[in-house]
């Protein structure tokens, strides 16, 4: 019982920034703007989270409160650079794919090249611990406590809370509804009075917003506050790509995709506790390539079912009808 205490505990924080991107994905697509730049967006959103917990983090402010501030700068951050995207894919109409693979070479150059300026390794280091042993009252609940409020962190915790925000104003809202229809058929959204340049640079700076913090999420959750540009977000963006396709482009689908990833990466790091297959003798590495390997094959099974939104990838004219 120890083991799946163990193994949930530490999946949460890794499902957490999939499941975030992931969403922002999701808004950026729905709204007919392919969003290849995520993995960019994260490392940018994580580095600068990451750079404003070492500036503050001598000045004695409670370690929780620092990380809300840093979740609120990743997320101004993340907005910003999703910025270039809405420019190139909606104002200019330029190619999504190219504009959004651009995007992502560019921020490890320029991560590792302030860190080797500014701090002369190729990351931020800071030393503040998020770790939460036990969260008051809540911890004390029969098994939920143990497997969701303890041995944590709050990124967990924000993290399901923005998925119910993402879920009402997805399907219980006006911009909702509107931004579903810039993806589906612009052409019908405009025709009723929709801005539909305005619901595209809408859904891919929620796209930037979420991508900063769950880029900011990971670096907290899984590198202990640090970011490095040379090892970057390890793919998870493009991991959170799959998730959203293998999710449907569905919230609550994206979150069950988010928790099976995680878990499979979580599992890799955790051969050594679990008996069966530690004694099979199997390099960890090949175990470490489960999440990858399984994004392709669930692809593989799923990709002639996927439905994406019909405008996606589409620039919008609004001369041709």
């Amino acid at each position: 019982m120890d083991t799946v205490f163990y193994l949930i505990q530490n999946m949460l924080p890794v499902a957490v920034p999939l499941l975030l991107v992931a969403l922002g994905g999701m808004f950026s697509e729905r709204s007919g703007v392919i969003n290849i730049a995520l993995e960019g967006i994260m490392l940018f959103g994580a580095f600068f989270g990451a750079l404003f917990v070492y500036s503050i983090q001598s000045s004695g402010i409670n370690p929780q409160v620092i990380l809300l501030l840093g979740m609120v700068v990743a997320a101004v951050a993340g907005f910003v650079y999703s910025l270039l995207l809405s420019f190139a894919s909606v104002t200019m109409k330029a190619d999504q794919t190219i504009t959004g693979t651009s995007l992502n070479m560019m921020i490890p150059a320029a991560v590792l090249l302030f860190s080797k300026m500014f701090f002369n390794s190729d990351g931020i280091t800071t030393n503040v611990g998020f770790f939460i042993r036990k969260i008051p009252v809540l911890g004390d609940i029969p098994v939920l406590g143990q497997l969701f409020f303890q041995k944590t962190y709050l990124t967990v915790i924000i993290g399901f809370i923005l998925l119910i925000i993402t879920v009402i104003i997805f399907y219980k809202t006006k911009f909702g509804l509107r931004l579903r229809a810039c993806g589906e058929h612009p052409q019908a959204a405009d025709s009723v009075g929709i801005n539909v340049y305005f619901m595209r640079y809408a859904g891919v700076s929620l796209s930037g917003i979420l991508g900063g913090i769950g880029g900011f999420f990971y670096s907290v959750g899984i590198l202990d506050g640090n970011i490095s540009g040379h090892t970057g977000v390890a793919g998870f963006g493009f991991l959170a790509l799959a998730v959203m396709i293998f999710g449907q482009w569905k919230p609550m689908k994206i979150l069950f995709a988010a928790l099976f990833f995680a878990f499979l990466r979580t599992l890799a790091y955790s051969i050594a506790l679990i008996p069966f297959l530690n004694d099979l003798g199997i390099n960890q590495t090949y175990y470490k390539m489960l999440p990858y390997v399984a994004t392709m094959v669930v692809l593989a099974f799923t990709s002639k079912k996927s439905r994406a939104p019909k405008a996606e990838g589409i620039p919008y004219d609004k001369a041709k009808r």
